[in-house]
């Protein structure tokens, strides 16, 4: 069974409050206790819940099996309840993965129609809420902008709503068994505005933009990319420091929408393909890719990232083997 001492979810906890909310900012939480759902709403300003006796009690609700969660965006200092007609500010736009999530999360981080996110939540296991902290927005825009996201991202559309309620992270999901512990990585500290979220191709069916992604990306590669392929090809197969050919790699393509992405990602698809040609495992790939990256990309995504660039090696070869033993077949006959 997991467990989580209460110090530590506090920390968790008080350290996602301060980032994301600003002080005065009255805030609800949501605490939801045993399997009949019963709930319980406290609506209280920020300083009011970064109190060590309130967060104890969350620690003590939390540890006897009561769910967590807190509204994404701030109320207004007077509200008794958590209405839309409460809800002061738009502080975050947000995102549901729940169904292949690890897949999806890799796509969004991939993406240039969206920043950066400010915060990625793991719920439980290839499951997460993604968060963006924003200005600028009315109740209106954040609700269209979620539901193009949810469209655009095969997130969950239900979660569409501003007065929405997130996992407060560090302490226990109690949905599963055994419980799972909140996590949280902060990947930016941006503030983002409407104009930074490019989301008028999500109003289509989240696997029709999919398929306009692919073809855009699929007619994007040109001799340029080819070119770099080789050369990191070249360079890996002669001995070259990884880290030293992202670093040259994304500095050649800054006209890319996220050179550092490209470089890594050029350079760890050609190192798994190097090392499975050469014999290894793929088990031993993926761990190879994940110590490579582990200080560079949030925890979280480290080994779901490594498995897909392992696998995506590995049906590169497969291909290549198949039109190898296609041409040879046809020349035999």
């Amino acid at each position: 069974m997991c467990t989580v001492e209460p110090k530590n979810a506090i920390e968790v906890a008080t350290g996602f409050l301060t980032r994301l909310f600003i002080p005065k900012e009255t805030i609800a939480l949501l605490i939801r206790r045993g399997s009949g759902n019963r709930t319980l709403q406290r609506i209280a300003p920020l300083e009011c819940i970064l109190r060590p006796r309130y967060l104890y009690w969350l620690a003590h609700e939390n540890a006897e099996g009561a769910n967590i969660h807190m509204s994404a965006n701030p109320l207004f200092p007077d509200s008794r309840k958590r209405t839309k007609d409460a809800v002061a500010n738009i502080r975050h736009l947000y995102l549901d993965l729940d169904q292949d999530g690890e897949v999806r999360l890799v796509w969004l981080l991939a993406c240039d129609r969206v920043p950066t996110p400010n915060a990625i939540l793991s719920t439980s296991a290839g499951k997460y809420q993604v968060l963006w902290r924003v200005e600028g927005f009315s109740c209106e825009q954040q609700e269209e902008a979620l539901k193009m996201l949810a469209h655009g991202f095969g997130g969950d559309p239900a979660c569409t709503d501003c007065n929405r309620v997130l996992r407060l992270p560090g302490f226990l999901n109690w949905k599963y068994v055994p419980a799972c512990r909140v996590s949280v990585d902060y990947l930016s500290g941006e503030t983002w505005s409407p104009s930074d979220f490019r989301l008028d191709d999500f109003r289509a069916p989240a696997t029709r933009v999919a398929r306009g992604i692919m073809r855009q990306q699929r007619s994007r590669k040109d001799s340029h990319s080819e070119q770099d392929w080789a050369w990191v090809l070249d360079q890996l197969a002669h001995g070259a420091d990884a880290a030293e050919l992202t670093r040259i790699l994304a500095e050649r393509r800054s006209e890319k929408p996220n050179p550092l992405y490209y470089a890594q990602r050029t350079v760890d698809v050609a190192s798994a393909k190097l090392w499975l040609s050469g014999g290894l495992d793929i088990a031993d790939v993926i761990r190879l890719l994940q110590r490579r990256r582990r200080f560079e990309l949030p925890s979280a995504l480290v080994p779901v990232r490594a498995r897909e660039i392992a696998q995506t090696a590995q049906r590169m070869i497969a291909r290549r083997q198949a039109r190898y033993s296609g041409a040879r077949a046809e020349a035999e006959r």
